[in-house]
């Protein structure tokens, strides 16, 4: 009821004049996002899937400065449950931009304060919103959104991470949501809060990685942790671990299951749960792994498909059919069909031109 009359509303704005960016008009394939994380001024960038080629599809000021570079991150941007609220971090200004999603284009909606120095990675459960702050001494900081799309700090939920100079990479909720989940690359480090009925986040419980630099993680649709280890970007040494969690406590599953490559450091997890895949950057390709009903991880393709060189960032388009990967330096995002049934991918095509610096990939 709320998000229809938003649209609503939006529509006459953009009628009127008042949409911020450039409006694509009549889009109806599957939205792709990025950030271009520019000094000059942040922006969200759109692409829109047609057939098998992506296409540009309007750029979207978050009226927030980029870092310029990698943050060494994954959650930069990110969708609400909905798909109709999108979140990105302005590493170089310490805030967070809100817009509305629809089908002309985005509406910035907030923008706020990250609660820190150097947002680079975000959270959300139904209308909970984390933040992870990795400049400084690190921390979290949790919001409310509100029904008109703006995010209001919830008191008291600031959180420090298990010490200083962590160098951390991602958070994210559980499914339940109530856990928050960090990596920790510096500490080799995964910590853990408790998030209370009012949002309140507490903790951490700070447990030690399986293996070397815990990077990205997702979790599978039966709550597995599945946590990619770049291993210091050492040649081919990668590794990928899972996790069952437990009222905070992290379970082992599978321990640092080697996919012989190297800097594993995002992963993406099909929404069927069976398959997980890993972006190598240190030598330019994926790898995918089989997911068992008890969490346990099989390598799958220790080369699943070369990419464009290093890639970073990935995502899983809403139906599971596609595989996007942001590469940094080629950059390009590459487009790759999954079959959901075998798990194996097969480069579309690839979409190049993006800003050098750009970080975060989200999907619809």
């Amino acid at each position: 009821m709320r998000k229809s009359f938003v649209r609503m509303m939006v529509l006459i704005l953009t009628v009127s004049g008042g949409l911020i960016g450039n409006a694509f008009a009549g889009q109806k394939g599957q939205m792709v996002y990025t950030m271009s994380n520019a000094t000059s001024g942040n922006a969200v960038l759109a692409f829109e899937q047609r057939g098998d080629i992506l296409i540009p599809a309007g750029s979207f000021p978050t009226q927030g400065a980029g870092s310029g570079g990698g943050l060494g991150n994954q959650g930069a941007i990110v969708l609400s449950n909905d798909g109709e609220t999108l979140f990105a971090v302005n590493a170089g200004s310490n805030e967070v931009s809100v817009f509305q999603v629809h089908e002309h284009g985005l509406r910035l909606t907030d923008k706020v304060s990250s609660g820190g120095v150097s947002p680079i990675s975000i959270a959300i459960h139904e209308d909970w919103v984390y933040v992870l702050n990795g400049g400084g001494t690190g921390n979290i900081t949790g919001f409310l959104l509100t029904k008109r799309d703006t995010l209001k700090p919830i008191p008291g939920s600031t959180r420090s991470l298990s010490g200083p100079a962590t160098a951390p990479a991602q958070i994210e909720f559980n499914p339940e949501g109530d856990t928050l989940v960090v990596t920790e690359k510096a500490t080799q480090i995964i910590d853990a809060y408790t998030v209370d009925e009012d949002g309140v986040a507490t903790g951490p419980v700070s447990q030690p990685s399986s293996g070397a630099t815990p990077f990205g993680f997702s979790f599978n649709k039966r709550g597995v942790l599945i946590v990619s280890e770049a291993f210091g970007g050492r040649a081919n040494a990668s590794a990928v671990s899972s996790y069952v969690l437990r009222k905070g406590v992290l379970d082992l599953r599978s321990g640092s299951v080697p996919d012989f490559q190297s800097a594993a450091c995002w992963i993406v997890v099909t929404k069927n749960g069976k398959f997980a895949y890993t972006s190598n950057t240190g030598s330019n390709n994926i790898s995918s792994y089989r997911v068992g009903r008890d969490g346990t991880l099989t390598l799958r393709e220790a080369v699943a498909a070369s990419t464009g060189a290093a890639p970073i960032d990935m995502a899983l388009s809403g139906n599971n059919r596609l595989l996007y990967v942001l590469n940094a330096v080629a950059r390009t995002i590459d487009v790759f069909r999954v079959d959901r049934k075998s798990g194996e991918i097969t480069l579309l095509n690839s979409m190049s031109g993006l800003p050098a610096g750009a970080n975060g990939l989200v999907a619809q």
